[in-house]
């Protein structure tokens, strides 16, 4: 088994190797450094550097892997251990925590997003059940950090286990405290956090740093926490295997799982497939793409589901594109998957263009769509794939 670490596992631009072919490296050993906006990158295990290409460092393991790693340098700058620690945001994005928290909030908000929003994810759940105090601590520490004045954990009110688990770690913290969103699709999305839990409304492209308010996923300040207290840079992250896999029908969580490391390591471990089987898609069934066995395992990376194979559809097909769910790339590559033939293409009506992106003007509020669709029907669509996050 080879350990892949792509060059680029973030918002930015790609890092630039500091080590070369044939180096011995240990684990936590930084081994690339970003050029511009972007985060280190540390080995993730004990072994040899095998080769060196524009987008990823192969590593060759050493058969014994001590569980010891290579330490970040000791400061008092939270800031500073967690730029060097590599942090990026662990819920998919991948944006820089350290420039994240470059802001300062006195008098507003630190949001720990734990909406485990993606269907059938769960690592993010098993951490908040069984580590409450480590988001708890994550959240002082970036409250600290900013300057703000409160902290909230934001989770669905039906995860009991965690609710419960959370509202006991945060009884004695006189300003964070536990509040809820509503059970839908994408409740996670930053602007829904900061409409749901301080009743601001963001424009489209707006951050929610306008609200003076700044979220981070859970896992994200488990990071946080194993760098300041741990000096630990990122090289484990948390996943879930689901779907078409043995024994993960309902969704395994494997908890500090090596980056780098091949997606089909963990299918294996879960029993193997399920025939018949389609594909493997990296990350949630909204906003995941398809994936090989020989994937790795990223920063991040939340999600490994094995689909049922694609029906074939030989009807004329129309795609509706969603902010929230899936967009025109994803669908076409669905479509082809299928063997349709695309005939027309829309957007969702909440679509709406900020600064040559586009997106959801309301997010979790969707729309009929009948006036989208009667338009590719005149085209000549028989059948319609959609993402869209409400229908």
């Amino acid at each position: 088994m080879k350990i892949i670490m792509p060059l680029k596992q973030h918002v930015g631009a790609p890092c630039e190797a500091i080590v070369k072919a044939g180096d011995k490296v240990k684990k936590g050993q930084l081994i690339a450094t970003p050029q511009g906006l972007g985060a280190n990158l540390h080995a993730s295990v004990y072994g040899v550097v095998e080769g060196i290409t524009e987008d990823v460092i192969i590593i060759l393991p050493d058969h014994e892997q001590p569980h010891e790693y290579i330490k970040i340098h000791e400061t008092d700058d939270k800031l500073e251990a967690i730029k060097e620690a590599g942090i990026v945001g662990a819920g998919g994005a991948g944006f820089p925590t350290y420039a994240k928290l470059k802001a300062d909030l006195q008098g507003g908000y630190v949001i720990a997003n734990g909406a485990e929003c993606e269907p059938v994810l769960a690592h993010n759940l098993k951490l908040m059940e069984e580590q409450p105090e480590v988001i708890v601590r994550g959240l002082k520490y970036i409250k600290e950090i900013t300057n703000a004045s409160k902290g909230y954990i934001a989770i669905k009110e039906k995860y009991k286990k965690a609710v419960i688990a959370l509202k006991t770690a945060c009884s004695k913290e006189e300003d964070i405290e536990v509040r809820f969103l509503p059970d839908m699709y994408p409740s996670g999305d930053e602007r829904v956090i900061v409409r749901e839990i301080l009743g601001v409304e963001l424009e489209p492209g707006k951050l929610p740093l306008e609200a003076k308010a700044i979220i981070q996923n859970v896992e994200t300040l488990k990071h946080i926490v194993n760098a300041i207290e741990l000096r630990k840079p990122y090289i484990t992250k948390d996943i879930t295997v689901a779907g078409r896999v043995q024994n993960a029908k309902k969704g395994k969580v494997f908890l500090d799982v090596p980056l780098g490391e091949p997606v089909g390591k963990y299918i294996d471990q879960c029993g193997g497939y399920v025939k018949p089987y389609g594909e493997i898609t990296l990350g949630g069934p909204f906003t995941g793409a398809a994936g090989r066995e020989d994937s790795p395992v990223t920063k991040t990376l939340g999600g490994i589901l094995v689909a049922m194979p694609f029906p074939q559809e030989k009807r004329k097909m129309g795609i509706l594109a969603c902010e929230c769910g899936a967009q025109e790339g994803r669908l076409k590559a669905i479509a082809k998957a299928m063997g349709a033939e695309v005939i027309a293409e829309e957007k969702c009506k909440r679509m709406v263009e900020v600064n040559g992106r586009y997106r959801c003007d309301k997010p979790g509020v969707c729309p009929g769509q009948a006036e989208k669709i009667l338009k590719m029907k005149k085209k000549g669509i028989q059948v319609l794939l959609t993402g869209t996050c409400g229908d």
